[in-house]
């Protein structure tokens, strides 16, 4: 097999809020391009990208899905994200492993909350990105405005390479701003066919403009640029190109295009700017990670000839066999290769590799730089696990995961499905980070944890159909913290007889607040710092054990300092565990004496609806204990924005469907945790 020029590899997300329309893009990137031919439609249920049965019933995407697909001799890796941010963590683990996303915006709401969070989630990765207008035939759809929205929420430089040509129901295409031209797309032949052509002489004075101002921005960030205008020369397309290239790679400016996914307009220019505009893997910074032998830390470029380096960031169970998706930065690997994890320090030998389109697997005998690919074989790597060469190991940066904000307690209808139950639930927790499932030992209850209540609801349905165990479940459950609210100082000691000798360690922990979200620090006073380290790590040990459960309801200690001002020993050299124990016993006392609360997780949300529901929507909202931070208009609708704690808003899509008639939709993130009423989670 012929390798591809690393220049023409695209790595690619598509990321969005959901029903934006990120899918729909990616349905018609895959016919434009040859490598589907037929077009799937969410609404229809035959979308090639959302192939879980679950995400066909709900008509939203559930897990990231992976393709590749040809365009103009570029080979693109693309996967397409979801939107809802129960599967924040599809996003997060996938932008860990791109180059370049396209960003969708609905042409009505514009720039929407899992919007601003794949967004930051894009920053923290430093991912290039561009954006593409959805939805403009739609009522309302507004391209200034979002412009706009993206440059006071996202903070960044949007940059229009298009505009469109029509709004609503008489958009018809767009004008390319560096070449002046327009293009308009027919329904006859389903859009494959762009028509090229002048400008309409309506929008001649607007795109004009809009060009002045296009190059003006480039000239301010780019000297090159500059240099011409100031000139005035007039810039040609391909000069205007490059220029948009540098400082897209830069992360200076998001080109913005325009379109309508669904009426079959604008996706081959997006396509033209994806190969344009974003990445390929030599474009990015060589991947750096730490020499676990020596703990230096090792840079390597992408290169066949380099030493083996990948990260894995999925796992998925199909057809009962267990694939490893991976990124492969440098190197080779090939089929019945040995590979080593450096961070469980284990090798691994690769059965299989797979080019994945969607739930379809393409055989590969190798897979080499800048390629995304899934493997089996690799029984024991998670994600975020490193694969390298065994001779040259490398251990890159792993990835960060979000903690489940809500649980509920499942257990086995029959005896049979017991003994499945519990194959399946490591199953499932092995494929995503954010699901955990854990034993009450006081209640000996199974109870899974997840993100939300469609994450669980999905988890549910998927033990039922994909590995045929039948469970009951009760209502979710809020997963709470405790923390501390004055600062106390507190000494404890262990005593005991050992051997004829006394052995006791007294420790003195002095314990203050921290604000919300800070979760934990620990230290040594001077003193305390001179101190033999197995005795420093016991003592360690005895506080940070003892943040797991605390003493007003059981549930882990956030948001405080712990700092050892002082200890004192007889014969206890050699037994370090009498601090651990010391330690615990002091922490557990001193935090019912700092005045333990207990907190709740508080949610954001934004609710879209039309004006007649406003009133209804803040009252129900009031009574759910919730705060209305901001009322904004958008369009003909209203967008409320809230914070309301976890605990009420169980059930709240059902209460928002009868309240609206079914018009108004809403979305939910985490947002902080906060003291909780009297009473409550006890």
């Amino acid at each position: 097999m012929a390798r591809i020029p690393l220049q023409r590899i695209r790595n690619i997300g598509v990321i969005a809020h959901i029903d934006a329309g990120k899918t729909t893009v990616t349905e018609r990137f895959l016919f434009y391009s040859g490598e589907s031919h037929k077009l799937g439609e969410v609404h229809d249920g035959d979308a090639v990208m959302d192939w879980m049965s679950q995400e066909q019933a709900r008509g939203i995407t559930i897990t990231a899905a992976a393709t590749t697909l040809p365009w103009k001799g570029n080979h693109v890796n693309l996967i397409d994200t979801p939107g809802h941010v129960d599967f924040t963590i599809e996003v997060e683990r996938s932008l860990r492993v791109l180059d370049g996303a396209v960003a969708i915006f609905c042409g009505v709401a514009g720039v929407q909350p899992q919007t601003e969070t794949v967004w930051r989630q894009a920053e923290k990765y430093r991912v290039p990105t561009i954006s593409f207008v959805n939805k403009l035939d739609r009522v309302g759809a507004d391209f200034s405005k979002v412009i706009k929205m993206i440059k006071e929420r996202l903070e960044i430089e949007p940059l229009p390479v298009q505009i469109p040509l029509g709004a609503e129901k008489e958009f018809r295409g767009v004008v390319d701003l560096a070449g002046m031209k327009a293009l308009l797309w027919s329904e006859d032949d389903l859009g494959a066919s762009p028509e090229v052509t002048d400008i309409p002489e309506a929008f001649l004075e607007e795109a004009a403009e809009s060009r002045k101002a296009m190059i003006e921005s480039l000239a301010d960030m780019d000297e090159e640029i500059l240099a011409l205008y100031l000139e005035d020369e007039d810039l040609p397309p391909e000069k205007i190109a490059l220029s948009i290239r540098r400082l897209t790679l830069a992360r200076k400016i998001t080109p913005v295009l325009c379109g309508s996914a669904l009426r079959n307009k604008g996706i081959q220019p997006l396509l033209d700017a994806v190969v344009d505009f974003l990445p390929s893997p030599v474009d990015i910074p060589p991947v750096s990670g730490i020499d676990p032998e020596t703990g230096k830390k090792v840079f390597r470029t992408a290169g066949a000839k380099q030493p083996f380096c990948a990260l894995a960031f999925k796992i998925i169970t199909d057809q009962d066999r267990r694939l490893t998706y991976f990124r492969v930065y440098s190197g080779t690997v090939r089929v019945g290769q040995t590979v080593l994890n450096p961070g469980r320090n284990i090798k691994e030998k690769v059965a299989r590799i797979f080019r994945m389109h969607a739930n379809k697997r393409e055989r590969l005998s190798e897979a080499g730089p800048g390629e995304i690919v899934a493997a089996t074989g690799l029984k024991n790597t998670s994600t975020g696990d490193t694969l390298s060469d065994p001779a040259h190991p490398l251990l890159l940066e792993e990835i960060n995961f979000a903690n489940p904000v809500i649980f509920v307690a499942v257990e086995p209808r029959t005896v049979s499905d017991s003994d499945r139950l519990h194959a399946a639930l490591e199953k499932l927790s092995g494929e995503d980070p954010t699901f955990a499932v854990r034993t009450d030992e006081e209640t000996g209850q199974t109870i899974i944890s997840g993100m939300g209540e469609l994450h669980l609801e999905v988890l549910l349905d998927r033990l039922t159909t994909d590995f045929r165990v039948q469970v009951r479940s009760g209502r979710p459950q809020v997963v709470y913290r405790e923390t501390i609210t004055g600062s106390h100082t507190h000494r404890a000691a262990f005593s005991r007889d050992i051997g004829g000798q006394l052995v006791k360690a007294e420790v003195e922990l002095s314990l203050e607040p921290l604000p919300r979200g800070t979760e934990f620090s620990f230290a040594f006073s001077a003193t305390a710092s001179a101190l033999p380290e197995e005795v420093r790590e016991a003592i360690r040990e005895g506080v940070t054990e003892s943040l797991g459960a605390g003493m007003l309801a059981g549930y882990p200690l956030i948001d405080l300092r712990v700092i050892v001002t002082d200890v004192s020993s007889r014969l206890v050299e050699e037994y370090p565990l009498a601090f651990k124990i010391a330690s615990a016993r002091c922490f557990r006392e001193a935090t019912m004496s700092a005045g333990l609360i207990l907190l709740e997780p508080i949610m954001s949300l934004e609710i879209i609806t039309p004006e007649e529901f406003v009133g209804e929507i803040i009252g129900d909202i009031n009574g759910r204990r919730g705060k209305i931070t901001a009322l904004n208009q958008q369009g003909v609708l209203r967008a409320i924005e809230a914070t309301a704690p976890l605990s009420e808003m169980f059930g709240y899509s059902t209460a928002l469907r009868s309240q609206s008639q079914g018009r108004a939709t809403f979305s939910m993130q985490f947002h902080s945790y906060e003291a909780a009423p009297p009473g409550k989670g006890i």
